[in-house]
């Protein structure tokens, strides 16, 4: 069996990277439909099931949506792991004064990062998805699922969230600037430009997902 090379692996993990941080700013506008009321953000999650209808049954595109994503998931964590392993075989032995300058901060927590966003993900979907965990789960009312979801008594969920989130924004921020090295751009200066552009899509990531369970908290959206 051909083992991939360690560039293709950064490919695959780049790409597939892209993928999902494409998909992520796409959902984020979407929620933030539910600042429009309960109507517009209601009918917009109608909308997303008959989406592709009548060439595809109901709720297939969103079925086909998450098997991409799933694949793209899968790939990067695979191209990961596998990139991980060959480095610490590479360096059998620990280096016994690592400097700190040789990592940010989001790159020191990428692992871990990774792992809050996969059991997030995994939460999310059996919250808001398919309304298991969901006090209302009820699939013909999403606005009040989300507003229930994110009630002030239950505030350990909007912490849950917020804490993914946050380390959504701190895996994307070193993701997007590796995923630009990774495709070519080596420059100081192309390097540079890329951490100031990760830094500001993941900003706008964490707010734009961030409001919606501070609006409910707050009242702003009820």
């Amino acid at each position: 069996m051909v083992r991939p090379s360690s560039v293709t692996l950064k490919i695959i993990m780049a790409v597939s990277g892209i993928v999902l941080v494409l998909f992520l700013f796409v959902h984020m506008v979407g929620n933030l439909k539910i600042f429009l009321g309960a109507t517009d953000f209601n009918h917009y999650a109608h909308w997303l099931r008959s989406l592709g209808t009548p060439l595809l049954p109901e709720t297939w595109y969103l079925w086909i949506q998450r098997a991409g994503l799933t694949i793209a998931l899968i790939a990067h964590v695979y191209a990961a792991a596998v990139l991980t392993r060959r480095a610490r075989a590479a360096r059998p032995v620990k280096y016994a004064h690592r400097p700190k300058i040789q990592s940010s901060y989001s790159a020191r927590t990428m692992r871990w990062g990774g792992v809050i966003v996969l059991l997030f993900a995994i939460y999310h979907i059996l919250d808001l998805t398919t309304g298991h965990l969901n006090p209302n789960g009820d699939r013909e009312h999403p606005y009040t699922n989300v507003v229930q979801d994110f009630a002030p008594d239950r505030w350990y969920v909007t912490l849950f969230y917020t804490l993914a989130i946050v380390a959504v924004g701190l895996h994307l921020a070193h993701g997007i600037f590796s995923a630009a090295r990774t495709l070519g751009q080596q420059t100081m200066k192309g390097q540079r430009r890329a951490k100031h552009i990760a830094i500001a899509l993941s900003l706008v990531l964490v707010v734009g997902y961030l409001s919606v369970p501070f609006a409910v908290l707050t009242g702003l959206v009820d």
